[in-house]
């Protein structure tokens, strides 16, 4: 097997050579930085609409979490309700320190609804993990 000889590169074209990968992988890592697909798809940021409600669905992969967070002053009332294609474990929590709060909890459910009665001020999330083998198509509706 014949190898081709290399033609070096005169100096000014090599610059240019490193130049111009060096702005294409940074544009390139921006790119992905920006993109759903890169982006953490498994927690999201409840943005509430005009109407106080957020709604959310997702697909939940077998092994795999998803879950909606927000922060919540005390005192407040969330209604919640969610349904799920699969049976799924849920809950919603909070962190202090090192500690996870969970007012709610229930395992292997297709579906609930309740209001949670915010008593300390704190970013809560609501969390659906999918320990069964087939993927699990969440919906979650939340009210002020």
């Amino acid at each position: 097997m014949k190898l081709m000889a290399q033609t070096a590169w005169p100096p000014t074209m090599r610059r240019l050579h490193v130049k111009t990968v060096r702005v294409l992988v940074s544009l390139l890592a921006a790119a992905l930085a920006a993109s759903p697909v890169a982006a953490k798809e498994h927690i999201v940021d409840i943005v509430w609409g005009a109407d106080g409600a957020f709604r959310h669905a997702a697909t939940v992969a077998p092994g795999k979490f998803v879950e909606v967070c927000g922060k919540f002053r005390a005192g407040e009332k969330v209604a919640w309700e969610f349904e799920a294609a699969e049976a799924v474990d849920f809950n919603i929590h909070y962190h202090a320190g090192k500690d996870t709060v969970f007012p709610v909890k229930l395992a292997q459910t297709s579906r609930a609804r309740d209001t949670l009665a915010v008593t300390v001020a704190e970013d809560y999330c609501w969390m659906w993990t999918n320990k069964g083998s087939a993927s699990a198509l969440v919906s979650v509706s939340l009210r002020r």
